[in-house]
C-alpha cells in the first residue's frame, strides 16, 4: 500500500523541489536572493480592476455560487476582445469559456478528449501542462520541436505517417514558453491545412499574445480561414493585466471540443468567484493603455537583460515575446546540465533561475530567466554573474553539486 498511486508514478519529480531547498536555506542564512526562475509577475494589478472587484464584493448577491463556463458579460467581454485584437468572431455563449486559468483550461481539455493511449503531439520543450494534462489522462506524449519553421512542419508529417495510433491532438504554444518563439501566420495557415486533411485537432496557448516587443503583434491560429473547424486556443488574464492569483483565463474556438470542456468543468467547478470575474470583464472591456504599459516594463526589462548579462560574459537571446529569456548554459558549464549550473548559479551568485530540463528533456542546455525583477535588480544579477564567471577557469572543470539536504 505504500506504492505511489498509478497517475502519480506518471509524473516526474517536479524540477522545482530541487532549486527551492537551496534557495530556502540561502534566505535563511541571509542571502538577498535574485529570483528569476518562478514566472511570476511582480507588476501589480491596475487599480480599477481591483476597485471593481471590491465594488462588487460588497454586493451580497455576488457571494453565491457563481456558473463554471463563466458568467455571461465575461464571456461576451472575451469574444470581443478576439473580434478587436484578431477580427475572429466568436459566439460568447457556445465558443467561449472561462477557466481558472490556462493552466485548469487545458488540462481539463485533456481530460474531455484523450482516451488511454490516445497520442498527442507536444513541443519540447514547452510548458509542462501542454505535456502532463494528457499523460495524466492516459495519453501518449510525443515530443515535436519547439521553433516554428519548416522542420517542426517536416516533423508533423513524420509523427503522423508513423503514430499508431494517429494523433488526436497537436499543441502550440506561440509565443513559447520557455523558448519565447513567435509564429507567424504563415507557418499557423501550413499547420491548420495539414491538421484539417489528416482530421487532427489543434490546441493552442496563447497567454503571451500581449506581451510582445518591437512592434510585431502575434497572431492567433484562429485567424487562418477554417482553423476553427479544430481548434480551441487558450489565453490567460495573468501576465495581459498582471493578474495571475486571481486565475481568469479562457478556452476559445470549435464548439464541439468548448462543449466538451465545459461539460467536464460542470461537473469540477462552480467557475472563479463572481466579482473576480466582473473585474476580469471590466479589465477586458477597458482602455488598452494598461496593457501597453505593462509591455513596455517587460520590454525595458529584456533590453537590460540581454545588455547587462551580455557584459558579464552570458550572451542572452533577445526574446520577441514574452517574459522570459531562454539562454544556453555558458559554454564552460554546458557539461553540468541545467540543473546543476542552476544549483551552482544561486550557491555562487544569490541568482535563481529555472533549468530548461523541467520543460523538457530537450531544454536540458537551456535556462529560462524571467523578467520578474526590475532593472535595478536585473543589473545587481548581472554584477554577481560577472564575478562569478570571471573567476571559473576556462576548462570548466566543476564537479556538478548533490542535491541539497
Amino acid at each position: 500500500m505504500s506504492e505511489d498511486f498509478h497517475r502519480i508514478r506518471r509524473l516526474p519529480p517536479y524540477v522545482f523541489d530541487h532549486i527551492n531547498p537551496i534557495k530556502a536555506k540561502a534566505r535563511a542564512n541571509g542571502v538577498d536572493i535574485i529570483d528569476l526562475g518562478m514566472g511570476n509577475p511582480d507588476l501589480p494589478t491596475p487599480q480599477h480592476i481591483v476597485e471593481k472587484l471590491q465594488e462588487t464584493a460588497l454586493d451580497p448577491r455576488t457571494h453565491r455560487y457563481s456558473t463554471s463556463k463563466g458568467i455571461p458579460g465575461l464571456r461576451k467581454a472575451q469574444a470581443s476582445y478576439y473580434g478587436r485584437r484578431f477580427g475572429v468572431k466568436l459566439n460568447p455563449d457556445t465558443q467561449v469559456v472561462a477557466t481558472l486559468g490556462s493552466k485548469e483550461g487545458f488540462a481539463n481539455m485533456a481530460a474531455a478528449i484523450t482516451a488511454p493511449g490516445d497520442v498527442v503531439l507536444v513541443p519540447n520543450p514547452t510548458y509542462p501542462i501542454h505535456s502532463f494534462g494528457f499523460i495524466m489522462s492516459g495519453g501518449v506524449v510525443r515530443s515535436m520541436p519547439a521553433d516554428p519553421n519548416e522542420e517542426f512542419l517536416r516533423t508533423l508529417d513524420r509523427a503522423v505517417r508513423h503514430s499508431i495510433p494517429k494523433p488526436i491532438a497537436l499543441i502550440l504554444n506561440y509565443p513559447a514558453n520557455p523558448t519565447a518563439y513567435v509564429a507567424d501566420l504563415d507557418f499557423y495557415t501550413e499547420v491548420v491545412k495539414y491538421c484539417k486533411a489528416h482530421d487532427i485537432f489543434i490546441l493552442s496557448d496563447l497567454a503571451y499574445a500581449e506581451i510582445y516587443f518591437d512592434g510585431v503583434q502575434p497572431p492567433s491560429v484562429l485567424q487562418v480561414p477554417g482553423a476553427i473547424d479544430i481548434t480551441v486556443e487558450f489565453t490567460s488574464m495573468s501576465k495581459t493585466y498582471s493578474m495571475p492569483g486571481w486565475r481568469v483565463g479562457f478556452a476559445v474556438g470549435n464548439e464541439r471540443l468548448i462543449a466538451a470542456l465545459a461539460r467536464v468543468k460542470s461537473y469540477l467547478d462552480y467557475g472563479a468567484f463572481t466579482p473576480i470575474q466582473v473585474a476580469a470583464a471590466t479589465a477586458l472591456n477597458g482602455s488598452d493603455d494598461v496593457i501597453e504599459e505593462v509591455r513596455k516594463i517587460y520590454e525595458l526589462r529584456r533590453d537590460v537583460m540581454v545588455e547587462s548579462f551580455g557584459r558579464a560574459g552570458w550572451t542572452i537571446p533577445s526574446p520577441g515575446a514574452t517574459m522570459f529569456a531562454w539562454a544556453p548554459i555558458p559554454d564552460k558549464f554546458a557539461h553540468l546540465g541545467s540543473l546543476e549550473f542552476a544549483k551552482l548559479l544561486i550557491q555562487e551568485t544569490g541568482v535563481a533561475v529555472a533549468p530548461g530540463v523541467g520543460f523538457g528533456e530537450y531544454g536540458d542546455q537551456y535556462i529560462r530567466l524571467a523578467l520578474v525583477e526590475n532593472e535595478q535588480r536585473i543589473r545587481q544579477a548581472a554584477r554577481a554573474i560577472k564575478k562569478f564567471l570571471s573567476g571559473v577557469p576556462s576548462h570548466g572543470n566543476v564537479v556538478p553539486l548533490q542535491a541539497a539536504k
